[in-house]
């Protein structure tokens, strides 16, 4: 090939990649951003990639402000389980796609060492949870405190791993907690904690999409991103993703949609937290 053969080829290849559709995929705040980019970004590029489009990832600071983005619709994918909140269900986000890991639990977890020994000895106590905004991080372990007539004060650490943080550190003597974002953080970063209670299964948080992305774009997004684990390119991506944040197989996503998730809306119809955001 001569140089300004090349150099035109390279230059068109650049023009297609521009002219590309460009949609937002908003992921929920567990982690710090730098961990969210370094697990999402090469997923979204291949993705994209296999799909024809863009896929720009959007990570808001806090739980509650990727909340929000939802109820405003800002978002044309994205992967959460803050869609089924009451607030957000005029949006109409529609799932497509649901995690191969296994169903996520709320914990409310202590220091292997701490003198906490069983959920009473919380009443009356600063306990930690990730934001009002948390399903498993606050809804769900919430609901069970108060239905159990435990009191407690709640203390923020506006994301999973930030609050998980406060626990470490012996700022808090308790965190309510996804139970999988915990034994990563574990085994990251060698904490060593104890369940003082868990909750009941929630399939993993699902990928959903915005009603005004086009149905073709959906299916080519849907079917390349459901295709990764099969196709030794995608799984070699999703190998190294894991491996960022410590987690264990499986790896990818299927096919799923809003039944998969009855028991969200379940839970949010009967809830007894009046807090939540």
């Amino acid at each position: 090939m001569t140089r300004p053969f090349a150099l035109i080829a390279g230059l068109l290849l650049s023009l297609a990649v521009q002219a590309a559709d460009t949609y937002s995929f908003g992921v929920l705040s567990q982690r710090s951003p730098v961990l969210t980019a370094e697990y999402w970004n090469p997923i979204l590029d291949y993705a994209g990639k296999k799909a024809g489009v863009n896929l720009l990832l959007r990570v808001a600071r806090t739980g509650p402000e990727s909340n929000a983005a939802i109820a405003r619709g800002e978002y044309d994918f994205t992967y959460s389980n803050h869609l089924f909140k009451p607030a957000n269900l005029a949006q109409d986000y529609q799932v497509i796609l649901r995690s191969r890991e296994t169903a996520i639990k709320g914990q409310i977890v202590t220091l292997a060492g701490s003198a906490v020994g069983r959920l009473a000895d919380l009443q009356g106590l600063e306990v930690g949870f990730p934001s009002r905004a948390a399903f498993v991080g606050y809804a769900v372990p919430m609901d069970h405190l108060i239905r159990s007539g435990i009191a407690v004060i709640p203390v923020f650490g506006g994301n999973q791993e930030g609050i998980i943080g406060q626990l470490q550190a012996g700022k808090i003597m308790a965190a309510a907690v996804n139970d999988q974002v915990i034994k990563a953080y574990a085994l990251r970063e060698g904490l060593r904690y104890r369940v003082l209670w868990e909750s009941e299964s929630y399939d993993n948080i699902p990928i959903a999409v915005h009603p005004r992305v086009d149905k073709s774009v959906v299916e080519s997004v849907r079917r390349a991103l459901a295709g990764m684990n099969d196709d030794p390119a995608g799984r070699k991506v999703l190998e190294a993703s894991a491996a960022v944040i410590r987690q264990k197989p499986p790896y990818g996503f299927v096919p799923g949609n809003q039944k998969d998730y009855r028991n969200y809306l379940d839970f949010y119809r009967n809830t007894v937290v009046k807090d939540l955001e």
